[in-house]
């Protein structure tokens, strides 16, 4: 039964999609479990054996202290990853807070809940990124806040749009004419309609915040040295392209093909929720 469901949905599925989705499979199991699919240790220092092209032995080679790319790549999908993920639920926890603030006051709140968001929407992601971490200091906490606050006005906006629309829908009007809590309503009725979106928005918003992890950890406002994070190793082999090109190519491959799963994926979501033919 399970053979015949997979080949089912092999077939509705483009293939563009489903190679997205084995990638960011394999993605989330080397993130999970990086010892499992390393062949080295990522932290181990070889210096006899540094800056040595792809090999049998080292199939991504070897950076210019002779750690092992392959491992190191395998790594940081951990760290680029996790900032990336919990920058993203930071930024659909706050700004669903606030669609809903928003969207069931009106009034004085909504008014100054609206101005709020636009201020923040001003700035370019990256830009209020840097400028908050410039304030708190870098570090991967700092980091993952900076990018969780500069992510949250597209799920706030999204939210409060939908929360209005809904609170004005017949059956949650029919609903208060019943005596329902204000919380129950909102619980039930409310909130599953106004955050129908949001997961789609998360989707593509991670492909963002991986592009912005990797480029504020090239600025060195991310994870520190020796850690194994993709914009770090970037920041790191860039002075030895012309010798060495490997060092910073391969982890900006792996930016890339997440970025391109990722948006693949979220665009398919996307696409099916507003009923068009992905």
């Amino acid at each position: 039964m399970s053979e015949i469901l997979t080949l089912r949905l092999a077939r509705s599925l483009p293939y563009g999609l489903l190679a997205a989705l084995l990638f960011l499979l394999l993605l989330a199991l080397a993130a999970l479990f990086p010892g499992w699919l390393a062949p080295f240790d990522p932290l181990q220092a070889d210096p006899l054996n540094a800056m040595l092209p792809p090999s049998w032995q080292h199939w991504l080679g070897t950076d210019q202290l002779g750690r092992d790319l392959l491992s190191r790549v395998i790594y940081g999908s951990r760290y680029s990853l996790l900032i990336s993920v919990a920058a993203i639920a930071l930024a659909v926890v706050a700004g669903t807070l606030l669609g809903l603030l928003a969207g069931l006051a009106r009034g004085v709140v909504d008014e100054v809940t609206g101005r709020t968001v636009d201020v923040i929407s001003a700035f370019p992601d990256l830009l209020l990124a840097l400028m908050l971490i410039a304030f708190t200091g870098p570090g991967t906490v700092n980091l993952i806040i900076a990018l969780g606050v500069a992510s949250v006005p597209r799920f706030a906006r999204v939210v409060r749009a939908q929360t209005f629309l809904v609170a004005q829908s017949g059956y949650v009007e029919q609903a208060r004419t019943f005596g329902l809590p204000r919380w129950q309503l909102v619980l039930r009725h409310v909130l599953p309609h106004a955050v129908a979106q949001v997961p789609a928005l998360a989707t593509l918003g991670l492909g963002t915040a991986i592009i912005g992890t990797a480029g504020l950890s090239f600025l060195g406002m991310g994870p520190q040295p020796p850690t194994a994070e993709w914009g770090l190793m970037l920041a790191e082999g860039r002075n030895y392209l012309r010798n060495a090109w490997w060092t910073g190519v391969w982890p900006g491959v792996a930016i890339t093909l997440t970025v391109v799963a990722v948006n693949t994926v979220g665009r398919y979501w996307q696409a099916r929720f507003e009923g068009k033919q992905p």
